[in-house]
C-alpha cells in the first residue's frame, strides 16, 4: 500500500523472533454468538534483512531494574518511519487524495468509526470510564496539549500518538470549523537526557510537551491568517460523538496503559 519501511513483526510478549512469526487464531462473534468471522493461526515464513543497526541510548534498566550499560537494540522491533505515519493518517481522513491501489478497504460506516474513535475526549467517551481529571481532554492532543487542558470548542484533532521510551510523536489532523481550516502535522522529539532507558526518568514535562505545544500552536496560528484558495469542505468530519451518563455509578479509571 505504499508503506515500503512500515514493519509489524514483534508481538509486545517477550517472545523470540522464531515465536513472533506465529499468531493466534481470533474470531469476532455478534450477540447472539453467530460467528461473523474466523481465522485460525496463521505463520509467517519470510525473513527481513536488516542492514542497518538500531540502537537508542547508553544503557538501559531490564525486567529486574537492573542497569545493561549498553544501548537497547531495537533492529528486529516493529518500525514506523514518522512520514509513512502520517500517510497513513491521510489515508484514513483524506483517501482520495492516495492512489485507489493504496486506499484501505474500509466502508462509510468505518471511515465514520474512525473519525470518532480518533478525535473523541474521554470526558466523552462512556467506556471506558476514563477519570478526566487525569485523562483530561488534550491529554493526548500533544500540539494543544498546554497548563489549561482544554480544547477549543470549535477545533477537533483527529490524531495517534506514540509515547515510550522518551519519545514523544503525534500524527494529527486539525479541524478548525469555526475558521474553516485544516491541517496535517506530525512530528517525533526525543528527550532522554541521561541516555538511560526504562527508568522513567525523561524530560516530557520540561521539554517534550512544550515543544509539541509550541509547535502545533505556531502552525495554527500561521494557518489561521494564510489565505487560501479555496475553503476546505469539512462537513464530513462533524462527528456526533457519545455522552457520558450522568446517572453511570461506575468507578472511574485513574490508570491506563498509554
Amino acid at each position: 500500500m505504499g508503506f515500503g519501511s512500515t514493519r509489524i513483526t514483534r508481538q509486545f510478549l517477550g517472545l523470540s523472533p522464531e515465536q513472533n512469526r506465529h499468531t493466534n487464531a481470533l474470531r469476532f462473534t455478534d450477540s447472539n454468538g453467530v460467528i461473523l468471522y474466523r481465522q485460525p493461526p496463521a505463520f509467517n515464513p519470510d525473513t527481513f534483512y536488516l542492514e542497518k543497526k538500531q540502537l537508542v541510548g547508553r544503557g538501559y534498566l531490564d525486567q529486574r531494574d537492573s542497569l545493561i550499560q549498553q544501548p537497547i537494540d531495537f533492529t528486529n522491533a516493529n518500525n514506523l518511519p514518522l512520514e509513512e505515519f502520517r500517510m497513513m493518517l491521510q489515508t484514513v481522513m483524506i483517501p482520495e487524495s492516495r492512489q485507489a491501489e493504496q486506499r484501505f478497504r474500509l466502508s462509510e460506516d468505518d471511515y465514520r468509526f474512525m473519525y470518532r474513535y480518533l478525535s473523541q475526549y474521554p470526558s466523552e467517551t462512556p467506556f471506558p470510564k476514563y477519570d478526566t481529571t487525569e485523562y483530561y481532554d488534550s491529554y493526548v492532543k500533544f500540539f494543544f496539549r498546554d497548563s489549561t487542558h482544554r480544547m477549543p470548542p470549535h477545533v477537533r484533532v483527529f490524531n495517534k500518538v506514540g509515547w515510550a521510551y522518551g519519545f514523544l510523536i503525534d500524527a494529527s489532523y486539525v479541524v478548525d470549523f469555526k475558521n474553516g481550516l485544516e491541517f496535517m502535522l506530525a512530528a517525533v522529539i526525543y528527550v532522554n537526557k541521561d541516555g538511560i532507558l526504562n527508568d522513567n526518568k525523561y524530560e516530557y514535562e520540561t521539554i517534550g510537551w512544550p515543544f509539541m505545544y509550541q509547535l502545533g500552536q505556531a502552525i495554527y496560528q500561521h494557518e489561521l491568517t494564510r489565505k487560501r484558495t479555496r475553503k476546505p469542505k469539512l462537513d464530513m468530519f462533524k462527528v456526533t460523538y457519545e455522552k457520558r451518563d450522568a446517572n453511570d455509578k461506575r468507578p472511574v479509571i485513574r490508570h491506563a496503559d498509554n
